[in-house]
């Protein structure tokens, strides 16, 4: 054959030898040979083997590897043959066998949430605390987690929904990085469906370890490599898989130093992932897989203080993690007041400064009071104070106007300003969900989450006039014993329970971590779909007592009989609350009225300083009179109610109020009708004062 028609049959068969690249692989790499006059196939490799091996200095060089095993014949023409780093195929394409290594470690990035990274462009400007905010508290976690022997590896920190917990971690998280001692992080949030589960936790955090040490890269690129379906694996096997073991192996060749290795994990938000079984997934698999294998890592959680993560840190019983974890209850163990006063002055300054609003810079702007009453209104948490801020530095208004306005805002239907709606979207997402668990338990059924809600913030901050007991008050809402624990499971970043210690018995009362919180809930405008008004708590609170006072023999604690009676007369509202016609019914007929009769005698009810209650004891007795008389034709059950009513403004004429029901001094019994008919029509002034003369008189 001429010399040039063999070049350029050599050329021909190289370039379809290296074509096809439509079906090639996305990480299989043609490797460039500089090969000009042998012909080449599959089947005259030998000959390419020959010419490559003098160029040493290129990347790659060749070897045979070609090799039959013992007993085997010689290879088909269809068999792959390798060179080192090289392989040819039966179908003409050339590929890197390291290229192997690298479909791993791109099928790991595949599953990697990057918008969990601490600082990912999706989290651009991420709350952090100012420089000369949370000091103390930052100087402690740092401490911790530099400090490569301290006994325990797991820290959690807990706190109530915007005491600044994220902040503290973006902080750290900060810090660690410019030290070089961020292993990895991982911020969770709700919003994201990137980083609201543990589909990405486990690859996010094997991928920012392996990118610190190239030799710990390889080795879990080939555990995927190995096993790519491992992505689709319970967590504690990705773990195990993905970090475990090639960290363990990596350490074991003397590839990888563990006391010079960045070993920092921090993990923020695990109550924002979706599902209490994860977070105790998560939680577990921390334990089992970090914890009990002797690695090097020190690993920072934080987390609102829900069931996952309480019931593994609690005492009584003793949670799986409490004796492993250092635990910072963030909202208990630092008053953030000072930092909150620190941090509005700064920014509220800052804005003052950038504004063109001559009153915002001077320096009379803002003033002491001003502050001190957007602290005071913080409760200790920092969300408030950042909601204040972002709403004081919309740069398209006056930030003296804004500031006016939030401290002046009073919240009404329809009302277009909304200064607080960052704050009201965590409320009602955490109310909503946590409203949603409570009542897909079959033993809810039936019960309005929110309305229990509102009973106990009614009940806890006295607005009827008197308090309860937790324990009390959840049997006369009809709740289960130790109900309110189950009520607010998962609402313990904005509650928490109380013991008085001025008391020597048990006396649990109800405290919201932030007074927004409780303005919140008393706000239609801000509630929205959430809202339950003050009118609907009382009627459920009268009806409970109503259906619990003729069973009162089968109470849990006596002590409650007279609590019935009580919480009666405080929650019944004249003007506003009106009683289910068969609720009413049903007490006359199941002598509820001769079980008040019993506990009227009781020395709590019968102090002067319940006037107010027998008011309301006396208008809800006079009111079942003429509803079960004139509205639901009922004439006996009337003379029951009427007869006790006799007795008792007979027995309490003492105590304030009185009707005339004997014969005496004709100015005296129209001084006496004159006085109660005043007080009746003061608390319920749509009734005619015709009717009540005419009733009282024929009594």
């Amino acid at each position: 054959m001429p010399p040039n028609s063999k070049r350029r049959n050599l050329r021909s068969t190289f370039a379809g030898f290296f074509s096809s690249s439509k079906n090639r692989p996305r990480d299989e790499e043609p490797i460039n040979l500089k090969i000009s006059t042998v012909e080449a196939s599959p089947s005259n490799v030998h000959a390419l083997v020959q010419l490559r091996e003098p160029e040493e200095s290129m990347a790659g060089a060749a070897t045979t590897g070609m090799s039959n095993a013992p007993g085997e014949g010689p290879r088909s023409h269809s068999d792959n043959v390798k060179l080192r780093n090289v392989t040819f195929n039966s179908s003409q394409n050339v590929y890197n066998s390291q290229g192997s290594r690298k479909e791993g470690w791109e099928l790991l990035m595949e599953n990697v949430a990057s918008n969990a990274l601490h600082d990912s462009n999706a989290r651009f400007d991420p709350p952090k605390c100012d420089e000369d905010t949370r000091v103390e508290v930052t100087k402690e976690l740092m401490d911790w987690i530099e400090d490569r022997e301290a006994p325990k590896q797991l820290l959690c920190m807990t706190g109530a929904a915007g005491a600044g917990k994220s902040a503290l971690q973006q902080t750290i998280a900060e810090k660690c990085s410019d030290s070089n001692i961020l292993g990895s992080a991982f911020f969770f949030s709700a919003q994201d469906p990137t980083r609201n589960s543990l589909s990405h936790i486990v690859p996010t955090i094997a991928c920012q370890l392996g990118l610190h040490n190239s030799h710990l890269r390889d080795a879990i690129a080939k555990v995927v490599e190995d096993d790519p379906l491992v992505f689709k694996r319970q967590i504690k096997t990705q773990m195990n898989t993905l970090v475990v073991t090639p960290f363990k192996r990596v350490c074991a060749s003397g590839d990888l130093d563990p006391n010079t290795f960045p070993h920092a994990i921090l993990i923020d938000g695990l109550d924002e992932c979706s599902g209490e079984a994860n977070q105790s997934e998560l939680l577990s698999t921390i334990k089992h897989c970090l914890l009990e294998n002797d690695l090097p890592f020190r690993i920072f959680v934080a987390s609102r203080p829900e069931w996952a993560i309480r019931s593994a840190l609690q005492s009584e019983p003793e949670g799986y993690l409490y004796q492993l974890t250092y635990h910072i209850k963030l909202s208990d163990m630092y008053d953030a007041t000072g930092d909150i006063r620190r941090y509005l002055w700064s920014r509220l300054r800052a804005i003052g400064g950038r504004s063109h609003d001559s009153r915002a810079y001077s320096h009379l702007w803002p003033t002491k009071e001003d502050v001190e009453r957007l602290v005071a209104a913080a409760s200790g948490q920092f969300v408030y104070a950042a909601t204040v801020v972002k709403y004081i530095s919309e740069h398209r208004s006056s930030p003296v106007d804004r500031l006016r306005t939030i401290i002046e805002w009073t919240p009404r239907v329809g009302q277009q300003t909304r200064p607080f709606e960052a704050l009201d979207t965590l409320y009602r997402s955490i109310l909503s969900v946590a409203k949603e668990l409570y009542e897909a338990v079959d033993t809810n059924q039936g019960r309005d989450f929110v309305t229990l809600i509102r009973a106990h913030q009614f009940n806890s901050v006295g607005r009827t006039g008197i308090q309860s007991s937790l324990s009390a008050f959840d049997e006369i809402i009809g709740l289960e014993e130790g109900g309110h624990q189950v009520l607010f499971s998962d609402l313990h970043s904005l509650v928490f329970f109380r013991q008085d210690p001025s008391l020597e018995e048990k006396w649990e009362e109800t405290r919201f971590y932030h007074h927004s919180f409780s303005e919140f809930l008393d706000s239609e405008s801000r509630a929205q779909h959430l809202f339950v008004s003050e009118a609907q708590v009382r009627k459920y609170v009268t009806e409970s007592c109503l259906q619990r006072i003729p069973q009162h023999e089968d109470l849990r604690n006596p002590d409650n009989r007279g609590g019935l009676a009580r919480d009666l007369a405080c929650f019944y509202n004249p003007r506003a609350t009106h009683v289910d016609d068969f609720r009413l019914v049903d007490f006359t007929r199941s002598n509820g009225w001769r079980r008040f009769d019993e506990e009227f005698s009781s020395p709590d009810l019968s102090k002067p300083t319940n006037f107010d209650k027998w008011q309301n004891l006396a208008h809800f007795t006079f009111d079942a009179i003429r509803r079960l008389d004139d509205e639901l034709h009922e004439p006996e059950l009337a003379n029951i109610v009427k007869s006790y009513f006799k007795k008792w403004t007979e027995a309490y004429r003492d105590l304030g109020f009185e009707v005339p029901g004997e014969e005496g001094d004709n100015e005296a019994r129209s001084s006496r009708r004159r006085l109660f008919l005043v007080i009746m029509y003061t608390f319920s002034p749509n009734f005619s004062i015709i009717f009540f003369e005419s009733y009282i008189l024929h009594m």
